[in-house]
């Protein structure tokens, strides 16, 4: 996992723009940007790579992006990028399809075709927002099924798009506090829920995918079990239940994920341990105490479950974050 920033607002006010332009490059594709704010361009990305997918997060002024024929010719990642507005506006054309965004919106593009997208807000303002891209061949969905999607606009106000949405943010949020083995994990949960957002917008139109509802069934468990970490009776068999689905079908759906569904549990309850843990608004807070919070009711089952997923006890390991910010 690669995290790297940009903050215009350290470099001399004709550097911004050119700088903002050749980090976007870097980060995904070849685009012509315009702006009319090029002499004061106040702008911060923050882009997370994931082996091949990138997320980024970004808060600039107005900005015009084009892809031309020309452009997708001399380079092309083969991929596809989802643009979720945060703040401000939009406006995208892509495959004679145009459509405006509001905050809460987002839009999937494809890098092989041109396209047109404009981000907007006030003058003197920042537009905040989003930006996902994987490679056509991680979506476990046909390419002409998904190209039928490009620049049609998905709300994140409830449903999947809001999981979905939640997701992303949180993700560009606390990479920081992902190690390098959650990052196979992370990109998969990452692919898996974008592909269940999609499908669930072909199965409304009358098709459906042969992955669709599995897709959508491991989108809807993760965030089910995400809301229910703290719950000790959380199970492989209450989920099932609440999904009204048999167990052995419930491990049929996590199937191929590189983690049993019990780990991946176990795992989630010991990454938001740690996260406490590291964080001094807790640093009175008994240990034992974050452990039951997050679902562990045996101080030393836990103990032992961290020290192997992170090599030290969680007192260590609490000593020593706190230790490295008081040193800051």
């Amino acid at each position: 996992m690669l995290v790297s920033e940009l903050d215009t607002g350290h470099l001399s006010a004709r550097d911004r723009f050119p700088s903002w332009v050749e980090h976007a490059k870097k980060a995904f594709f070849p685009s012509h940007l315009h702006s009319e704010e090029t002499e004061n361009f106040r702008a911060r990305a923050r882009v997370v790579t994931l082996d091949d997918v990138q997320i980024a997060t970004a808060d600039h002024p107005s900005v015009t992006v084009r892809r031309s024929t020309k452009f997708v010719r001399q380079s092309d990642p083969e991929a596809y990028q989802i643009n979720l507005v945060l703040n401000g506006g939009a406006r995208i054309r892509q495959a004679g399809r145009e459509t405006v965004l509001a905050a809460g919106e987002f839009v999937l593009l494809s890098t092989s075709r041109p396209f047109e997208g404009l981000r907007i807000c006030a003058p003197g303002a920042t537009t905040m927002g989003v930006i996902l891209q994987i490679p056509r061949k991680r979506l476990p969905l046909p390419s002409n099924v998904a190209d039928q999607l490009t620049a049609v606009p998905f709300s994140c106000h409830r449903g999947l798009g809001g999981v979905f949405a939640r997701w992303l943010v949180e993700l560009g949020q606390q990479a920081d506090e992902l190690s390098a083995q959650d990052t196979d994990t992370v990109a998969s949960v990452t692919v898996d829920l974008l592909a269940a957002v999609l499908s669930h917008r072909i199965s409304g139109s009358g098709e459906r995918p042969p992955e669709s509802r599995k897709l959508l069934l491991q989108a809807q468990i993760r965030d089910y079990i995400r809301q229910r970490l703290s719950d000790p009776k959380l199970s492989p068999e209450t989920i099932a239940a609440a999904h009204r689905i048999s167990l052995r079908y419930l491990y049929k759906i996590f199937d191929g994920q590189g983690v049993t569904l019990s780990a991946w549990i176990r795992r989630s309850r010991l990454e938001q341990c740690r996260r406490s843990l590291a964080d001094p608004r807790h640093r009175l807070r008994p240990v034992h105490a974050i452990a039951t919070r997050w679902g562990f009711h045996d101080a030393s089952h836990f103990s032992r479950a961290f020290r192997a997923a992170y090599g030290e006890s969680p007192i260590e390991y609490r000593t020593r974050m706190l230790r490295s910010m008081s040193d800051l």
